[in-house]
């Protein structure tokens, strides 16, 4: 995994305010806020800029040091993978409740990493010098604490200044060749996380059987042979009569966040259930939000297959999938790897798509050929005339057309000039928008 800035790890106990910190500092809500303890299962990274320096901040689930939970002990894992990895960490107390054992126990864990370690007090809301119990902090050995109210904000200058003082110093930027930013989507348990498990080659991901354990988007960068990527893991859309408690309906909204951040949408199918409406709604959103996308079906590994298998599933999926004819298919297992290095090929050559542009002179080539292999629709006498037409925008490629009569360019006419202009450039894998502007006949 490649991360060039420094990186600051935040880490407590559940529901201290870790994820509140997190978004005060990077200006943003990124990650989800809930009263519930353990709603941040995941590591989530956010950019922070301060002064004159950039660092990626993790925000991470609590730590639990003794709970013997699937989940919780998954989170402590990811907690401590974070640390690993993080050259700042910042440990996030609560001034309400005081020192407890845990804080004592991760505070000694802390101080074994060897790191640079800051100790946040939070919840210090009101202004002025801190209350009494404040000093009590000092008890875990982590040098002098910093007050900071995450909700107000108050405090959080003086923490960035501490998190800067740690920083290693900075290194030349040696980031060369474009990131593509790929969100990896679908319904729950279709192995989203899996996969960027497999493909990362580290447990990024926590990974379980359990439908919607992913609640958070999680980014993982990594280099190979195709280029270098940013890969989004999402959390999977449920039907709607299925999202019945607030970090659940919260998880639909921001499911679809990291699709606007996306340059590439892998819609992921589950090679077992097959197609589903939730399938055609996750797809629905990529396609409206204009990405490149490809349909990656999973899971092939366990499907008892013959010589035609491939192609009658594929037949099918064509048919379900109508409304996106233009997304290439691969069937791939997050398991075993299967076709793992073909998925990235597609993605490169899906994303080059979404953001190729067309000279104005050779797309009216194309149009005067497609003009005068299938005559333009005429109604009561009078014909459709296309002046000329230009690209306007990409990602998705967006073409402006000037015609006598917007009423005349019939839905059925752009789909053909759209099917020419594929044909002609290649544009696989990513929607092509039209906007139909009327010139007068002069």
């Amino acid at each position: 995994m490649l991360l060039s800035k420094p990186v600051v790890a935040i880490v407590g106990r559940p529901n201290v305010g870790k994820s509140t910190l997190f978004n005060k500092l990077i200006g943003e809500r990124l990650s989800i806020v809930d009263d519930t303890p353990g709603v941040t299962r995941d590591r989530i990274y956010g950019e922070c800029e301060w002064g004159t320096r950039k660092f990626s901040i993790v925000d991470t689930g609590g730590i639990e040091p003794d709970s013997g939970d699937v989940i919780l002990s998954q989170m402590r894992v990811q907690a401590q993978l974070a640390i690993d990895a993080a050259d700042v960490i910042v440990l996030v107390t609560d001034i309400r409740t005081g020192v407890v054992a845990t804080d004592s126990d991760i505070a000694a864990m802390l101080l074994k990493s060897g790191r640079p370690v800051i100790l946040c007090v939070n919840k210090c809301d009101m202004i002025g010098s801190p209350p009494p119990e404040f000093y009590e902090f000092y008890n875990l050995g982590l040098g002098d604490p910093v007050p900071v109210s995450s909700v107000h904000g108050h405090g959080t200058g003086d923490l960035l200044d501490r998190i800067v003082e740690h920083l290693p110093a900075e290194e030349s930027d040696e980031s060369d060749g474009e990131l593509i930013k790929v969100a990896i989507i679908g319904k729950p348990n279709v192995g989203k996380s899996s996969l960027v498990n497999k493909i990362s080659g580290e447990e990024r991901c926590i990974v379980s059987d359990i439908a919607g354990t992913t609640r958070d988007a999680i980014d993982t960068m990594i280099e190979n042979k195709y280029g270098r990527f940013t890969l989004i893991d999402t959390a999977g859309l449920r039907r709607k009569s299925k999202v019945d408690d607030t970090i659940e309906r919260y998880s639909v909204i921001r499911a679809q966040m990291p699709i606007e951040r996306a340059d590439v949408c892998v819609i992921m199918i589950d090679a077992s259930v097959g197609f589903t409406d939730q399938d055609s709604k996750v797809a629905g959103l990529a396609h409206e939000a204009g990405k490149g996308c490809v349909i990656a079906v999973n899971k092939w590994d366990a499907i008892e297959k013959d010589d035609r298998t491939m192609i009658e599933y594929r037949k099918k999926l064509e048919d379900d999938f109508s409304f996106m004819s233009y997304a290439p298919m691969i069937f791939i297992s997050a398991k075993t790897g299967q076709r793992l290095d073909r998925l990235f090929d597609l993605i490169k050559h899906v994303a080059n798509s979404n953001s190729m542009r067309i000279a104005t002179g050779m797309l009216n080539d194309v149009l005067a050929q497609a003009v005068a292999r299938v005559q333009p629709p005429t109604d009561k006498g009078r014909r459709l005339k296309i002046f000329y037409m230009t690209q306007a925008t990409v990602k998705p490629p967006t073409f402006v057309c000037f015609v006598n009569s917007a009423q005349l360019f019939h839905f059925s006419y752009q789909r053909y000039l759209e099917n020419r202009i594929r044909e002609t450039f290649g544009l696989e894998g990513t929607p092509i928008r039209f906007i139909v502007r009327e010139r007068g006949d002069k």
